[in-house]
């Protein structure tokens, strides 16, 4: 979508293009309520203010539509698009790096209670392991803070595909 058709669309219709970036509503009618933007580096930087900081109440609904690293989201919308599109570096033909990956997402999910979340667009499959591994390390409350941050980085990026000038 361009940033001025983004900035002339009905509220719901420019609220319902930003929710695949990420499907938190504060975040999306915080940006639209801020419209009109002159640059879509200040809509992003909008975006950046309002994905600063993500409640955890937030995130974890953020997460609920978050496939597995190592699995490709399925269906045809948008988000799906997005999520397969950003996970090209991880390929499921390396049985080796899938079945530790698998094995990484488990024990993750075991410690903190959901989803192992990065920003996977350019990593590759054994950047994305050696990541997964180190986190595994943190307490709680650290994972809390690289969560939000990699959900915020994950968000803008989204944005700067959506949205363009």
């Amino acid at each position: 979508m361009l940033l001025d058709e983004f900035n002339r669309a009905d509220r719901s219709d420019a609220v319902a293009a930003l929710r695949p970036c990420v499907d938190v509503t504060r975040w999306c009618e915080t940006i639209v309520d801020r419209r009109p933007y002159a640059t879509v580096d200040d809509l992003v930087g909008t975006a950046a203010e309002a994905a600063d900081p993500f409640t955890g109440e937030e995130i974890e609904s953020a997460l609920a539509h978050h496939p597995r690293i190592g699995e490709r989201a399925d269906g045809d919308s948008r988000e799906a698009t997005m999520s397969r599109s950003e996970q090209t570096g991880v390929d499921p033909a390396d049985g080796e790096i899938q079945q530790a990956l698998r094995e990484g997402n488990r024990r993750y999910e075991e410690q903190f209670g959901r989803v192992f979340l990065i920003r996977a667009a350019g990593r590759s499959a054994h950047e994305i392991l050696s990541i997964l591994q180190d986190r595994l390390q943190n307490d709680a409350v650290a994972e809390e803070r690289v969560v939000a941050g990699q959900l915020r980085e994950i968000a803008l990026l989204r944005l700067k595909g959506t949205v363009t000038a």
